[in-house]
């Protein structure tokens, strides 16, 4: 079964918060249910199916659907893949329309860890019962070295340089400068982001995301219900899905899930990369966008950092416009899980919403990608290609 005009996404809301100490997670997952609600036009009791992550509080679903008071759900689900859980939550979501489970879907994100002080650069405690803890902890891996390994390897295998990186993030701040929201607004050049602060060779403070509070949600609807609703529409059209582990110690640091599941949703969706108009890309780090746009069929493994240089992916400027909010790397990074922020970019490009700067002409097809995890062990990769009808 395709997923092609099975579901229609209606409604998209970004917190404006990026540093929220007197509100909960709970509160934020609220707040940002509730604007996207406001978005499509709907209300709390036309909601029937509810999804969310590990960002939410105690029980997770349980604690959300009675904090938030949705009483009239038919459809649960709560699919944990880190970063990349909301771009399958709309896939799933998606299903769940096309087979009668739910006709109107809530999906949402919130976190705190900027006033919690969690910035990646602490060793993860997972509890010593999981499978990796005895391999692994001793070492005291971080978010951090993990991209940098991965981003060491990748500049081993295929000559990728320094300079090539700083270019994500130069085009990231060239977008952020007109975002109000924006927690880093100032536009960089290559040499700022080599000047900066070595973090974990060879990523120096400006490869790495920023570390937010906020959260976001989104809202899918079946098709009947979006045609009523006083809102553009944007399909489905197709949808991938991959998990990539330690391969039974066969580690090859240099492709992501996203070889996997890009190539499913371009399949369902039945276009090419030449097709896309506009690309959200997890951004992380700065590395992350240069693997995931070799293994989505963007540009051939090895060539992803020539292909990011000289402002390629600059709204205006380059081929492949990419994260015009600013992105991970200087817009927000809410409950340290990005993925949700990448649909509701690509929603407002297909809308025609996005800020009148950075907006992408004609812009009818756009991809949208997450990576939940870590690059440099396990991961899950999720990719939607979005539609404006």
């Amino acid at each position: 079964m395709t997923l092609r005009d099975k579901a229609y996404i209606v409604g998209a809301y970004e917190h404006p918060t990026r540093k929220a100490p007197d509100k909960s997670v709970a509160q934020l997952h609220a707040e940002s249910a509730k604007g996207a609600l406001e978005d499509a036009g709907l209300s709390l009791s036309d909601v029937d199916g509810y999804f969310c992550a590990g960002d939410a509080p105690g029980l997770g679903a349980l604690n959300m659907i009675d904090y938030m008071g949705l009483t009239n759900l038919r459809h649960v689900d709560s699919t944990e893949t880190g970063g990349s859980s909301y771009l399958i939550h709309v896939s799933h979501a998606a299903q769940a329309i096309a087979m009668g489970k739910c006709d109107i879907a809530l999906i949402t994100l919130a976190g705190r860890p900027r006033s919690a002080g969690s910035s990646g650069m602490q060793p993860r405690s997972w509890g010593s019962d999981l499978p990796d803890v005895p391999f692994e902890a001793p070492f005291g891996s971080v978010t951090v070295n993990s991209y940098a390994m991965v981003a060491a390897r990748h500049m081993h295998e295929f000559g990728t340089t320094p300079e090539q990186l700083a270019w994500v993030k130069v085009a990231a701040s060239h977008h952020a400068q007109h975002n109000p929201h924006a927690m880093l607004r100032d536009v960089v050049t290559v040499e700022d982001v080599m000047n900066a602060p070595m973090v974990s060779w060879p990523l120096k403070r400006l490869d790495c995301c920023v570390v937010s509070d906020g959260g976001g949600a989104l809202i899918v609807a079946r098709p009947e219900i979006a045609r009523k609703l006083k809102r553009p529409l944007v399909s489905i059209r197709g949808a991938g899905e991959a998990v990539k582990g330690q391969l039974g110690g066969e580690v090859d640091l240099t492709w992501s899930g996203a070889r996997y599941s890009g190539a499913r949703a371009f399949e369902e969706a039945g276009v090419t990369q030449q097709d896309i108009k506009y690309a959200s890309i997890y951004d992380s780090f700065t590395i992350t966008v240069i693997m995931q746009l070799e293994d989505l069929g963007f540009c051939k493994k090895g060539e992803g950092g020539k292909f990011v240089a000289d402002g390629n992916l600059i709204s205006g400027v380059g081929k492949l416009p990419f994260n015009t909010d600013g992105g991970g790397l200087c817009n927000n990074h809410p409950a340290n899980r990005g993925g949700i922020t990448k649909v509701i970019e690509a929603v407002r490009q297909l809308r025609g919403e996005a800020n009148p700067a950075v907006q992408v002409p004609n812009c009818d097809l756009a991809l949208a990608h997450g990576t939940g995890g870590l690059l440099g062990s396990r991961h899950g990769s999720a990719t939607l290609i979005l539609e404006r009808v």
